[in-house]
């Protein structure tokens, strides 16, 4: 790798801020922008993402394609490229193609007696939505990185799988490392799409030179899809390479850690303080948290399913235990997930109308994205529910133990990512079995309290064992071996 290399061009969906109209900048939302503003920090580098605002789409047109320095709320500054999609090509892209379809697919969500139907909206979503979308993007890569010699391009996420396959055809020099953020699953979960949209999303991902996942066990699929979906891919499962005609792509897993300085840093706000004072006025002898964006792969009415059936078969626990559930409402432009929303608050409902008395909720649920607030229920939680019906890696799982300062225990669902890493430490759960979630919780709840200590300084030692940028570093060795080497 050359030095002119050294400069890094990161290419997302979401950036690390959007401009609002009174002028302000806010922090871009979701793991995947937090994920990354590690990497932009860690690294000279570009970030290149749509336009999300029309304030974000007037700044792109200030800038006139060039990346725009902005400091982030969060801290850190950056040099940012937004791109302006068509906005009836970015609702194709985002509401049609990428959310539900891909995240559906890649979190098993579909109930395939019933859903998808794939008719030729779908697919007209796929051609003039989400292709359009990356070729967007794909044209602010190139300009990006024209006249740099062997340039290194880090693609994120499932928005973006038919990208790197453009800009390899403009760049064939080019270095490309595509991160997935999001499970990889088997390959019959892929068989919904029709072939043409099939072959055009995985020969987008096998344009990259690494193909990079949270855990061995995406690896694993992600090798078995190439496997099982195309005849024309030769897979070496032991060596984790895909070869591509004459191209080598290695798929790897790394692990996503959380920066557990700044995290610890977040529980000495003023207003961590505050909300902690609140909390600890209020609480009963036990307390039960999950922080979770109100999504269908959260599993969340399970979990409350779970803590009813709990408090059913174990009624001394009454009026001892508050169950808080801090839930972001997430997508509800979607008609699945406007739904399930309704679903979660009819079932709180329900579950609070059977157990509650005059002077006790079981639970509460508090529909907002609040960090401070979070951070002062990690500190002070008995137990912290992830039930996750599959889920990418689960950063909530690496927060809260990490702040956590009542031998807090986890629960965690074994089809979490965060699993194969902390499942040691923690009490492992199968998502769809209630009564063993509600026993879990019994088990949580009664365990002595040098047990409870053990665990989560088990849990505590392995969160911060590495860093972001040991993340960062790991793929950037891989990319220097791989460059080294390529032909």
């Amino acid at each position: 790798m050359s030095d002119s290399s050294s400069r890094l061009v990161l290419v997302s969906n979401r950036g690390p801020v959007t401009f609002q109209d009174d002028g302000t900048v806010s922090r871009g939302t979701g793991g995947l922008v937090t994920a990354l503003t590690g990497l932009a920090s860690h690294r000279e580098a570009t970030w290149i993402a749509s336009a999300m605002t029309d304030a974000d789409i007037a700044r792109a047109e200030e800038a006139d394609g060039q990346p725009i320095e902005v400091q982030s709320p969060a801290g850190g500054e950056y040099q940012v490229k937004l791109v302006a999609s068509d906005p009836d090509a970015y609702d194709r892209f985002y509401k049609i193609f990428a959310n539900p379809i891909l995240w559906f697919i890649q979190h098993y969500l579909w109930d395939l007696s019933n859903a998808p139907d794939i008719r030729r909206n779908e697919v007209e979503a796929f051609e003039f939505g989400y292709n359009v979308v990356n070729e967007d993007l794909a044209q602010a890569v190139l300009e990006e990185i024209e006249g740099v010699e062997q340039p290194v391009v880090m693609v994120h996420d499932y928005h973006l799988y038919t990208l790197p396959a453009l800009v390899r055809r403009a760049r064939p020099d080019a270095f490309l490392h595509h991160f997935i953020h999001i499970p990889w699953t088997q390959s019959d979960a892929w068989r919904v799409l029709p072939r043409p949209i099939l072959e055009g999303i995985y020969h987008g991902v096998l344009a990259n030179d690494i193909v990079g996942l949270h855990t061995s066990a995406y690896r694993r699929n992600f090798l078995q899809c190439c496997d099982d979906l195309f005849e024309e891919f030769e897979v070496d499962h032991e060596r984790g390479i895909v070869l591509v005609g004459d191209r080598e792509v290695w798929v790897r897993h790394y692990p996503l850690p959380i920066d557990a300085r700044a995290t610890k840093a977040l529980g000495e706000r003023e207003a961590v303080r505050k909300f902690e004072a609140v909390l600890l006025a209020r609480r009963r002898e036990h307390l039960i948290l999950r922080v979770d964006r109100a999504d269908l792969s959260k599993n969340v009415l399970r979990g409350f399913s779970g803590f009813d059936l709990f408090l059913e078969q174990h009624p001394e626990f009454s009026e001892r235990v508050t169950f808080i559930a801090q839930l972001m409402p997430s997508r509800t432009d979607v008609p699945e997930y406007a739904e399930y929303l309704e679903r979660i608050e009819a079932l709180v409902a329900v579950v609070n109308h059977r157990h509650g008395t005059p002077d006790w909720m079981p639970i509460q649920l508090k529909l907002r994205d609040d960090l401070e607030e979070a951070v002062a229920a990690y500190k002070n939680y008995d137990v912290l529910l992830i039930n996750a019906m599959f889920d990418g890696m689960n950063l909530v799982a690496k927060e809260g133990p990490l702040l956590n300062e009542r031998g807090g225990v986890s629960i965690l669902g074994e089809n979490t990512g965060a699993h194969e890493e902390l499942g040691e430490f923690a009490l492992s759960v199968n998502p769809f079995d209630i009564q063993e979630l509600a026993d879990a919780i019994h088990g949580a709840l009664t365990m002595a309290p040098d047990r409870r200590e053990e665990r989560l300084r088990g849990l505590k030692k392995i969160v911060t064992a590495r860093d972001p940028g040991d993340w960062i570093d790991d793929q950037l060795a891989d990319i220097r071996e791989k460059a080294d080497t390529r032909v």
